[in-house]
């Protein structure tokens, strides 16, 4: 009986911090503050994010033992990517998206590995299929809280040299994809 309620205590408080908060009215004369990106919940204790932010954040460690901040990357085109290892398409546009991130100085790419592996395992996948460009392993779970959750893989997003989400792509992209976009006029960033 002690495990019963305690499991329902468990599931109530669950429940509880599943619910949205509700917004505080704006103070007169002030603009109310910006929502939240939604979510929803997906059953298995992951949210599910469905939009990514106008400028969003992303700070994360790469398996190499770096750190990646987006907010660094002020001034340069970023090519956000996240993919798997187990992911036909994913591979065979990482040497494309390495070959760009050489070639080109106002272009960083990083590579966001969504799946569940450990960092000794993606360090022996990348010695057979190296990149120039940082990969970070990301919590399939916990997904980049201004991302919207991959819907598929890959899925890349070229972030203007301002912080805006310039285009977002669902399935293979290529270097010429990127660039055509970079150099189109009127581009924004």
């Amino acid at each position: 009986m002690r495990v019963v309620l305690t499991t329902l205590l468990v599931a109530m408080l669950a429940l509880a911090g599943c619910k949205p908060p509700t917004p505080a009215e704006p103070a007169a004369g002030k603009p109310a503050p910006a929502a939240p990106a939604p979510t929803a919940e997906s059953g298995n204790g992951m949210s599910i994010r469905e939009t990514t932010a106008e400028i969003p954040t992303l700070a994360v460690d790469t398996v190499d033992g770096g750190r990646f901040d987006l907010s660094a990357q002020r001034g340069k085109w970023v090519v956000v990517n996240f993919w798997a290892t187990w992911c036909a398409p994913c591979l065979k546009e990482m040497p494309e998206l390495s070959a760009l991130d050489a070639m080109r100085e106002d272009v960083q790419v990083v590579g966001l590995a969504y799946e569940d592996i450990t960092p000794a395992d993606m360090q022996a996948f990348l010695k057979e299929h190296p990149v120039v460009y940082p990969i970070a392993i990301i919590d399939v779970m916990a997904p980049p809280a201004d991302f919207a959750t991959p819907r598929g893989l890959p899925t890349t997003y070229l972030i203007a040299p301002d912080g805006k989400v310039a285009k977002a792509f669902a399935g293979p992209v290529t270097a010429r994809d990127l660039e055509t976009l970079i150099a189109a006029p009127g581009k924004p960033g």
